[in-house]
């Protein structure tokens, strides 16, 4: 006489193979792919004290193989920021790292930033928007600033991408 368990790892075993056998087996997963287009944003400095200026960097990359044909994207402070009303700051000047060199934007501050990243980005390469972050003289001290970004793209093939939030790096305002 066979005893239960038996039965049950041969069942066990026969569905395992059938899975196996017809592809429905959980399968080792890949790592995911990288999304059509992505923003990352760096600092040249983690802190500055009242009346410093930190740069604030945003690289939009295009991961697809087609063309970014247009880019809205939102810049705004985080929840934190906008707790501390003593800390003072704001964006007063912007440049776009392109092929030819260095060029002024257009619109700086926390609204469109989008169509400061020129006219196409071919697949495979970056754009990088630097905004110049002036905190006041009069400014609150021992706080950080931060911000948060959404931005939404269209592609050459008609498909577009959405992302975000993504969050730059704290800046923290020191007293001197």
């Amino acid at each position: 006489m066979r005893s239960h368990l038996t039965r049950r790892l041969g069942l066990t075993a026969v569905l395992a193979l059938f899975l196996a056998v017809f592809g429905l087996a959980p399968a080792a997963s890949a790592a995911e792919p990288a999304p059509p287009a992505a923003l990352t944003f760096s600092t040249d400095a983690a802190t500055t004290t009242p009346g410093g200026t930190v740069n604030l960097s945003v690289t939009l990359t295009n991961n697809n193989s087609y063309d970014i044909w247009f880019v809205y994207q939102t810049i705004d402070p985080t929840w934190l920021t906008t707790q501390r009303p003593d800390l003072k700051y704001s964006f007063t000047g912007c440049s776009l790292a392109g092929p030819g060199g260095s060029t002024p934007c257009t619109g700086t501050g926390p609204a469109n930033l989008g169509g400061n990243y020129g006219a196409t980005v071919p697949p495979g390469q970056s754009r990088t928007v630097t905004l110049t972050l002036q905190v006041a003289a009069d400014s609150g001290c021992n706080g950080n600033i931060g911000f948060y970004s959404y931005f939404y793209a269209e592609f050459s093939d008609s498909s577009s991408t959405s992302g975000g939030p993504v969050y730059t790096p704290e800046t923290r305002v020191l007293c001197a």
